[in-house]
């Protein structure tokens, strides 16, 4: 999901938060323990005034709640505590910009505490307020994903192999929200600290035993996890994306390391194919469990002998089994165990590889794991928009794939060993994000592809066919330099550009749609407009004769 979609972390009070849940029951905190615990002081009588929840929208303030008023992009949340309070807020946390802006108006009737940075108070306050992992207290353990690609899928892969070992879970990332019952959209990677910490306490109101949780640079950046200590932390790789708001690779990799410190996580796990996690597991403050997954075109493994390069856990014999693979986790001591997942791909493996040391290292039983593994076969789970296949006859997949490196192992992974099997792609890239991936994506899809259809993503507010010709720019220079053989096409809108694959495409070859993944929406100049790849492939293929699977469950 691209966080360009999601509300301003800076201006929540003008935005809608992400739909969040909180717990039933929360101790009221007096005011004057928040004051203590930010070193405000609250004067007089105003330090008893009860506090039951915390909010950064004034649209989303519940009776009782502190509302903090954050400048932001265009607005200071200052500007609507009139209607915070209206709804029942009983203090009111800002920066000095935000109090002379209250100076500004008539009196304000809550008292109104003052931090020169607010934001970076949220968490702390957050954790207080609900008391989401209290010391000493039961709570769910807590598994959270980073890195550039996989961080929705092994969420999805940890949750399905605790619940094969009969744990109750709970979800925070991409494509849902699950604290135990029914499933809400997301509207962020990693939704804001206040909500974080409101559904972490209520997972342990639930009496969760687990949850798994995307934890992207946005979030570490935006402080949306802050004052959260994860018991296990995972880290998948690290490939280009995100440059717009980090700078370089290096910068957006110091904000990924800054989960594996003592300040947010216990344990780690890291996967270590790459310089980037070798050196982030070099560098980790925290206990560290390493983990080889990479394939032979990586420089890793060589399928069947040790070349983890000393690493704690290895993936050895991998073996295809329908349209997954059966593999093997090795560790360094000589323990195995036997693990299949039906999701195409190498990356899955790696995904799959990682769900399970990171189970391991919060303490399951290698046998009990075993076990779930064998009877429940819980790496064949269904991700939604990941590798999803709606039809074997042309295999026609949905994925995410965003970025140069995830493109490449797409179309790696959906590429058929029937030498007249031809791959046709539909992508595009985001407007407003990093330029410097769109040439390389056209020439990763003109190297892999048969036939490439540049289409558009999300334009945001950028103008649509300056980035198809930044795509298609890409995939030109490719095929003329290196002599490619492959069709290089521009079709939009995307719904058009879908229709042409099928039209393309015949029973023998395969269509990838790249990009969009799960997302239903497409904005375009503000204006967000009804798109499902999903349903545009799958209506496209029904229109043309061929049949589409009901059962979205990938099956061995």
């Amino acid at each position: 999901m691209s966080e360009l979609n999601a509300p301003d972390a800076s201006v929540p009070s003008g935005q809608d938060s992400t739909p969040g849940f909180r717990p039933t029951a929360v101790a009221a905190v007096p005011l004057a323990a928040i004051g203590e615990s930010i070193g405000v002081a609250v004067p007089g009588a105003s330090g008893s005034v009860p506090v039951t929840g915390i909010s950064l929208n004034s649209r989303a303030v519940q009776p009782g709640d502190l509302y903090v008023a954050l400048p932001g992009a265009t607005r200071h949340g200052a500007d609507f505590v009139a209607q915070a309070v209206d709804a029942g807020a009983a203090a009111v946390l800002t920066d000095d910009a935000g109090a002379r802006l209250l100076a500004l108006s008539n009196d304000v009737p809550v008292p109104v505490l003052l931090a020169d940075e607010p934001r970076s108070l949220v968490g702390r306050l957050s954790a207080l307020i609900y008391q989401s992992r209290p010391e000493g207290a039961a709570a769910p353990v807590l598994y959270g994903v980073t890195g550039t690609n996989g961080k929705t899928t092994t969420t999805y892969f940890i949750n399905s192999l605790l619940q094969a070992l009969g744990k109750r879970t709970g979800l925070i990332g991409t494509i849902e929200i699950l604290a135990g019952g029914e499933p809400i959209p997301s509207l962020l990677t990693t939704p804001e600290s206040t909500d974080v910490h409101a559904l972490l306490a209520l997972m342990r109101e639930r009496g969760l035993d687990a949850a798994s949780m995307e934890v992207s640079s946005h979030a570490v950046s935006f402080r949306r996890v802050d004052g959260v200590v994860f018991d296990v932390a995972g880290f998948t790789n690290l490939t280009q994306d995100h440059l717009d708001l980090h700078g370089t690779m290096e910068e957006y990799f110091q904000t990924k390391a800054r989960l594996f410190t003592p300040e947010r996580a216990r344990a780690a796990v890291v996967t270590v194919d790459d310089d980037w996690g070798r050196k982030l597991a070099a560098a980790s403050e925290i206990p560290v469990t390493t983990l080889a997954t990479a394939r032979p075109a990586d420089g890793g493994i060589d399928g069947g002998t040790d070349g983890g390069g000393g690493a704690d856990w290895t993936v050895v014999n991998p073996a295809p089994r329908g349209l997954g693979t059966d593999f093997v986790l090795r560790h360094r001591g000589g323990a195995e165990l036997r693990v299949h997942t039906g999701l195409p791909g190498s990356f899955n493996v790696a995904n799959a590889a990682l769900a399970t040391v990171m189970v391991l290292a919060s303490g399951q039983d290698p046998a009990a794991v075993q076990a779930a593994l064998d009877g429940e076969d819980p790496f064949t789970v269904a991700v939604p928009g990941r590798m999803q296949l709606l039809s074997t006859a042309p295999a026609a997949v949905v994925d995410f794939a965003h970025n140069p490196d995830a493109l490449a192992r797409a179309l790696e992974a959906v590429r058929s060993p029937e030498p007249a099997s031809k791959v046709i792609i539909v992508f595009g890239a985001t407007g407003q994000r990093d330029q410097g991936k769109r040439p390389a994506m056209g020439a990763i899809a003109a190297r892999l592809a048969d036939t490439v259809i540049v289409s558009d993503d999300d334009p945001h507010d950028e103008d649509a066919a300056a980035i198809r010709r930044d795509v298609l720019a890409g995939a030109l220079e490719a095929k003329e330099k290196e002599g490619l053989d492959c069709t290089v096409l521009e079709v939009y809108p995307r719904d058009a550009a879908i229709r042409k694959a099928v039209e393309l495409a015949g029973p023998e070859d395969t269509i990838l749609v790249a990009g969009r993944g799960h997302e239903v929406w497409q904005e375009v100049k503000g204006v967000n407009l009804a798109l499902d790849d999903r349903v545009e492939l799958r209506d496209a293929l029904t229109a043309r004769g061929f049949t589409v699977l009901e059962d979205q469950r990938i099956e061995s």
